[in-house]
């Protein structure tokens, strides 16, 4: 089974074994959905063909003759060409993206941080609070036995960034916006008592862990950065170390397209600690990808 997300920032693509749940292959591109999306409501040409050019590359790594799920996300969501955008993809690589609900988003999500979590962290992962720092949009989820309780919020490290342009901005901007992960913390965390486990998903958390371990994007490692620990010292460090860079050198770390994205991501990952006062993040570097492909599995 393969599955594939469709993300505001980054394309992922795994190919799983049904039986096993073992990854046979994975690959990742950054493309920029939701470039320029905040000023013109649609998905650029430019982005749509760097979509179309990603999926053929994945294609010669990775045999597609098999069963597909694919889905999209936040930046489709939101786009007045999402039809468009769907049927070209299709005509010219064969795959057709479903756009998945910010629920089905954080129940994919759920699903594979759980099985990374269980499997690879060997954490008791009944109960755990879990954030998706996307390009388009953040999602909160709550994970309580069978239950998983969730809130998207349309607070992403793409649109924020074109939005407000310098790191001055974001970072007041985030404090503001993040005012609304407040009421949802604050009542999931009554209703369902504050769970022990703090874990995060996506490219931000995946970034620093990558950072913390001594990797950069080209040497980066999901199974060294599976299970990093990350706390709030850790992105005061790597904020601090990634500002006095210049683009090149922060793009050899965190990849090409993701330079000037990065600091929105730290400012949001840094407000939700704050939050909710945890003191360490246990990071997983699977996510909707996997959880698609495990959802795909269930249905075949």
């Amino acid at each position: 089974m393969i599955g594939i997300d469709l993300g505001s920032n980054t394309i992922r693509i795994v190919k799983i074994d049904c039986k096993t749940g073992q990854k046979l292959a994975e690959f990742e591109k950054i493309v920029r959905t939701a470039d320029k999306l905040v000023q013109t409501k649609v998905i650029s040409e430019d982005a749509i063909q760097r979509i179309i050019d990603a999926i053929k590359e994945a294609k010669k790594k990775i045999d597609f003759n098999d069963k597909i799920k694919a889905v999209a996300t936040q930046a489709l969501r939101i786009a007045k060409n999402k039809d468009m955008v769907i049927q070209k993809i299709k005509e010219q690589t064969g795959v057709e993206f479903q756009i998945i609900s910010p629920e089905e988003e954080a129940t994919f999500t759920a699903f594979a941080v759980e099985n990374c979590l269980e499997k690879k962290c060997e954490i008791d992962a009944k109960s755990f609070f879990l954030v998706d720092i996307g390009g388009g949009s953040t999602e909160l989820i709550i994970k309580h036995k069978e239950q998983i309780i969730s809130k998207s919020f349309p607070i992403g490290i793409v649109t924020f960034t074109q939005k407000y342009k310098t790191p001055d901005a974001i970072k007041y901007a985030v404090r503001k916006e993040a005012r609304k992960f407040k009421e949802f913390i604050d009542f999931a965390f009554s209703a369902y008592k504050k769970p022990k486990i703090f874990t995060a998903s996506s490219g931000t958390p995946t970034s620093i862990a990558a950072l913390k371990k001594g990797l950069n994007y080209n040497t980066y490692n999901p199974e060294i950065v599976n299970c990093t620990k990350i706390t709030p010292d850790d992105l005061d460090f790597w904020l601090d170390k990634l500002m006095k860079m210049e683009m090149k050198k922060r793009e050899e770390l965190v990849g090409v397209g993701r330079g000037d994205l990065i600091f929105t991501g730290i400012y949001i990952y840094k407000e939700i600690f704050r939050l909710t006062k945890y003191e360490e993040c246990v990071v997983c570097d699977d996510g909707v990808r996997e959880g698609a492909a495990i959802s795909g599995c269930k249905e075949n």
